[in-house]
């Protein structure tokens, strides 16, 4: 395929843990579920053509979870793109379990992470996990029993790399005392950056920063707003300037837009072929 058609390709590259490439636009899973995340999507095979495009287009990172369903999403990814291309990294995440649509409660103990964790091994055919990420720390485990479990599952080849989600600087490091981590998952979009700190400690130690709800945009999308201003002069959605803003944010990030459509997925994963000049990176910026 040629690499016009692949749009994803512009984002540049980057590889998670040292050894593992990916483009950096990737797309995530979480919206081909059910109202409230939970359940079967309204139309899965709309939810199957979604994932044949992103790849198609060029994504080579999908994210997802065990909860997202629970485990709907990661049986879809299955159903769509197994066995998997060589350059295709799926990572998912344990430690949410669900009552209910909009539901959601952490469990961290190691018992059930090594269930979650060999259920979704069956669940997306796979023999190692890429990238395996703590969805939330569970306050009522001790961190070390949580993270203790992954970096065993590590040792047996159920698992190449660790993630966490949700977390701040000083989690980070306490869980790097314990196991080797390569990500961090955190709410971040061009209107919610409370989380700049982990970004900058992620940038410092090479750590690979996903951010959830990527294309947020608050009011700065607002007619004749500052978005809107230089997405008019662009040609493209503003949508798609918050997440050109993030890929030119840093190296280490990884956005994954996520969608049940086909056609807003070709919207999203263009965003990587719109290049901000300094001045309209800057001016974004500074309105958020």
């Amino acid at each position: 395929m040629a690499a016009s058609t692949q749009p994803a390709k512009a984002s540049g590259s980057y590889r998670i843990g040292g050894d593992l490439p990916v483009d950096r636009l990737g797309y995530g899973a979480m919206q081909l579920t059910g109202p409230g995340v939970w359940g079967d999507p309204r139309d899965p095979a709309e939810a199957v053509r979604v994932l044949r495009r992103a790849y198609e287009l060029g994504v080579t990172f999908i994210d997802t979870a065990d909860s997202y369903g629970p485990f709907v999403s990661e049986l879809l990814i299955r159903e769509a793109l197994h066995p998997y291309a060589d350059d295709l990294v799926i990572a998912t995440k344990a430690g949410l379990t669900r009552a209910g649509p909009d539901d959601w409660r952490p469990v961290g103990r190691p018992e059930y992470l090594r269930q979650q964790c060999e259920l979704s091994l069956r669940h997306l055919g796979l023999d190692c996990i890429p990238l395996y990420q703590l969805h939330r720390i569970d306050a009522k485990v001790p961190l070390a029993d949580q993270l203790g479990e992954l970096a065993l599952l590590r040792q047996e080849g159920k698992i190449r790399h660790i993630g966490l989600s949700q977390v701040d600087v000083e989690e980070i490091e306490a869980a790097r005392a314990i196991a080797p981590i390569v990500s961090v998952q955190n709410l971040y979009n061009l209107a919610d950056r409370s989380a700049e700190d982990v970004l900058e400690h992620c940038e410092r130690h090479d750590l690979a920063f996903i951010p959830w709800f990527p294309i947020a945009t608050g009011n700065l999308a607002r007619p004749g707003g500052p978005l809107d201003a230089i997405a008019t002069g662009h040609g493209a959605a503003p949508a798609q300037l918050a997440l050109a803003w993030l890929l030119r944010r840093s190296a280490v990030m990884l956005p994954i837009p996520g969608t049940s459509s086909v056609a807003h997925l070709e919207e999203n994963v263009a965003a990587a072929e719109v290049e901000l000049t300094d001045a309209e990176f800057e001016a974004l910026a500074g309105a958020a």
